[in-house]
């Protein structure tokens, strides 16, 4: 009994790039790319993104690596933002009235550095023209009249006072104690001594005067205080007129400029103000050389700071948009709290920190108030607080700069609250779907705060038009770097492998990062060789040259193999043993391993054993595939009989753990081998998962896995009669390279594609596997009538186990109970009537 199995051709196993096709002799024919490419998706979500005006509009772009999501996000923005108005500049300055919280101020669009400007002239005019208003014959003659004025009346005071004395017979004299009161005798003062020998009347007379002189004197006393406190002001008044007319014309002239800005006009009056209130800080010359004289702190030290009382009133710009046309973008590479927030500087003076308003920066959030914020997700989220901080000023719409240690501080100290600034900022996110994901699940303000998803495409369409712009896409890199230009050859080479890259003959990459990998190693290679023009030979050079580097662990594996280390055979016949298929993944590059998988069954109603997960290695993936296995065989082998049997399976020589469910059909097959007693074609390994229906599924790196038990054949000798068996689903998934093409070409591997364990078990066994006929049983010699019968075998051997064998029925007593239609005594229920074939040695 033969089966004949169907093959693919050498033109199913890979898809070509007709270079004829392509309308174009070379990449210098064609324009620059400048759209981007199989993201129509994404694009349209990032125009919704950044159009909608409302809050929590923010976009999350999710995609694999390389995808482009970065590029096209800016180059999205970029042209968004050259159409929006530039926006404000904005700046920090002194609060006069609490200087530990300075006041923000908005500042006109691009003009921040220029009013900063104009201040700081004013500022250094006035620190020149203020001490000569104060040395000017004119102020020292005003001061000087005031001066005389008060010290005349301060004068006429005391003469009051002395002459109210003298008329009660008393004289002033000036002591260390003060002013006293003495007695005057013939027009002399008298001391103690004399004053004890005068009459008890005299005394009497003049100790009476005393409280009314010294009420005399108190009231003079606070006439001369309150003269004194009249001359101060009056000083004071005469050097704020001064100032104020110092500083007038300059500041009227700033008001004036920025009148159309209230918030510049009320600060520019607020430091006028200041400045007058506070002349006497203004009016001595030269401050700096003075106090180098006075002081024995070296200068250096001295003036480290500030060089002059002017200094609080300057503009400290922390966003300036000087010179731009449009919105901000910002691309944050590195957002930590103070990079995305901001923060405030300190200085040391003297061992100890210092700071002020003037040491306020600004963060990318500031900085792209007004436009657009770009982020890596997980970059942001490996920061401390730096997400928290981010959604917290998205919430508020404002941007409140603080210092990250006052937050942990057990103990408050002083510092700086600078006025929050407010925002109006889209920022968009960048990360893999798997964080997005997490973020979505467990933090509701994400939700909130990110309402739009921009889902990047892995993968695009292979179509004429796609075709077009990946041969631009080529143009643009030659252009960008100075490469040589590819040749129609080399741009369906390039093709060809973006295909490959995906896995599909009926896609392209998305992911150009790794496409532009091979261009410039191609035009590396070319360039080597000496090619004016980069051809299909310099681009298969660069794809070959990148696998030699990154397959030394493959070729230790194969040489494993080749030496009987790793035990798997390509040649022969074996019972309940098969070549299962494996992707070892390691960074960039990926190959198949081939694995020997066996199957024992015996005596028992364990059921199918998994020998990875009893000890542990296998995965939650690969469990249920084992899993399945029973199911299939229920029902397809014991609607008749209890399906009792123990089996093992395992995967040889594998310690470091198994998962996926690829290997299930694999599995599958060494079992039915076990049981039916058939052995298996050891040149032909087998890819698929199974359903418990027997149909089998498409799986994941399947060019590797045929590729890599190609390269195992090839080493060990290509007989003829070697290949693969594929799930049919997966045949629009191979692409596989030229050497295995032309193998199979030449007759030399074979792949087979199967719809169903049947399928592939007949072309394993060489075996029809059967169907199931009218009377409920499987065509003899086939397959599945094998494993039929050793199943009822099994089945009744376990039932009779242990128990004494019962004489056969005589013949004639037989036929007599048929004739009389007495019927058979009942057996095991669902036991079919007939003697199994005997089951293979295996159990």
């Amino acid at each position: 009994m033969s089966f004949q199995p169907r093959e693919l051709t050498a033109d199913q196993l890979r898809r070509i790039c007709d270079p004829g096709a392509l309308p174009f002799q070379s990449t210098a024919d064609l324009e620059e790319l400048t759209d981007i490419i199989g993201q129509e998706r994404a694009t349209r979500a990032i125009e919704f993104g950044l159009d909608i005006p409302y809050y929590g509009y923010n976009i999350y772009a999710l995609g694999p690596a390389g995808a482009g999501k970065t590029t096209t996000i800016i180059k999205d923005l970029e042209r968004k933002a050259a159409t929006r108005p530039v926006p404000n500049d904005w700046g920090y300055v002194n609060n006069f009235a609490t200087p530990d919280e300075p006041r923000a101020l908005r500042l006109p669009p691009g003009r921040g550095p220029t009013v900063r400007d104009d201040l700081d002239r004013l500022l250094k005019t006035l620190e020149e023209v203020f001490p000569r208003a104060f040395e000017s014959e004119q102020y020292a003659t005003h001061r000087k009249e005031l001066v005389e004025e008060l010290e005349e009346r301060r004068q006429a005071l005391f003469r009051h006072m002395e002459q109210f004395a003298r008329e009660r017979g008393f004289t002033i004299l000036q002591t260390p104690m003060g002013l006293l009161f003495a007695p005057v005798i013939d027009g002399r003062p008298i001391t103690g001594e004399q004053y004890a020998q005068l009459p008890e009347p005299v005394r009497r007379h003049f100790e009476a005067q005393q409280p009314v002189l010294q009420a005399e004197m108190e009231k003079t006393l606070r006439e001369v205080k309150e003269l004194g406190e009249e001359a101060e002001k009056r000083l004071r008044n005469l050097d704020r007129e001064i100032a104020a007319a110092t500083v007038g014309p300059g500041f009227d002239e700033l008001q004036a400029r920025y009148r159309d800005w209230p918030d510049i006009v009320d600060f520019l009056q607020q430091v006028r103000s200041h400045m007058v209130q506070h002349v006497d800080r203004y009016k001595r010359t030269a401050p700096q050389e003075e106090a180098r004289e006075e002081s024995p702190i070296p200068t250096t030290l001295l003036f480290a700071r500030k060089e002059s009382p002017f200094d609080r009133y300057r503009i400290n710009v922390v966003v300036s948009h000087q010179g731009r046309t449009g919105a901000p973008v910002v691309l944050e590479t590195s957002p930590t709290y103070y990079n995305l927030i901001g923060r405030i500087e300190r200085s040391a003076e003297f061992g100890t920190l210092i700071t002020d308003y003037s040491q306020i920066k600004a963060g990318s959030l500031l900085r792209a108030n007004g436009g657009y914020l770009v982020v890596d997700a997980r970059a942001l989220l490996r920061q401390p607080l730096a997400y928290e901080a981010l959604k917290r000023a998205l919430r508020h719409r404002e941007v409140r700069i603080e210092e990250l240690t006052q937050q942990f501080s057990l103990i408050p100290t002083a510092g700086l609250s600078p006025q929050p600034i407010p925002l109006d900022v889209k920022v968009v996110l960048i990360g893999d779907p798997f964080t997005y994901y997490l973020l979505y699940a467990y933090d509701d303000e994400f939700q909130k705060l990110f309402k739009v998803r921009a889902d990047f495409a892995s993968e695009m369409d292979w179509n004429e038009h796609n075709l077009l712009h990946v041969a631009r896409f080529i143009r643009t890199r030659c252009a960008e770097e100075n490469l040589p230009p590819f040749d129609v050859s080399a741009v369906a080479r390039v093709v060809e492998h973006s295909a490959r890259l995906v896995e599909d003959q009926r896609k392209l990459t998305t992911r150009f990062a790794h496409v532009a990998d091979v261009v410039y190693e191609a035009a590396y290679w070319a360039q080597q060789a000496g090619h004016a023009v980069v051809t299909a030979e310099d681009v298969q050079r660069a794809i070959d040259e990148r696998r030699y580097r990154s397959s030394l662990v493959e070729e230790r594996v194969r040489e494993a193999i080749v030496t009987d280390e790793i035990m798997v055979d390509v040649t022969g016949e074996r019972v309940g043993q098969v070549n299962g298929l494996a992707v070892v993944a390691l960074g960039d590059y990926a190959f198949g391993k081939p694995t020997r998988i066996t199957a024992k069954t015996f005596l028992g109603q364990a059921g199918v054993i998994n020998i990875e997960r009893e000890a542990r290695l296998s995965g939650r993936i690969h469990d249920k595939g084992m899993l399945i296995l029973g199911g299939y065989l229920g029902g397809k082998y014991a609607q008749d009989k209890p399906l009792s049997l123990s089996a093992t399976i395992t995967f040889e020589q594998t310690y470091d753990g198994v998962e996926g469910d690829s290997a299930s059909s694999t599995e599958l097959y060494a079992l039915l081998s076990a049981l039916s007693g058939l052995p298996i074609k050891q040149g032909i390994a087998v890819t698929g998962s199974v359903n418990q229906h027997g149909e089998i599924q498409a799986i994941g790196g399947v060019t590797a896995k045929v590729e890599g038990f190609f390269d195992v054949c090839k080493a060990k000798g290509l007989t003829g009669e070697q290949g693969v068996i594929i799930p049919e689903a997966n045949v629009s998934n191979l692409m596989l390279r030229e050497e295995v093409v032309q193998a199979v070409a030449a007759g030399q591997f074979h792949i087979y594609p199967v719809r169903t364990v049947d399928e592939g078990i007949a072309i394993l066994t060489g075996r029809p596997a059967g169907e199931r006929g009218p009377d409920g049983k499987f065509p003899p010699d086939t397959v599945n009538r094998l494993v039929d019968d050793a199943l009822a075998d099994l089945a009744m051997r376990l039932k009779n186990f242990g128990r004494p064998s019962k004489p056969e029925k005589e013949p004639e007593e037989a036929n007599n109970k048929e004739e009389k239609g007495e019927p058979e005594p009942p057996g095991e229920p669902g036991l079919p009537g007939d003697e199994p074939e005997p089951v293979d040695g295996n159990q």
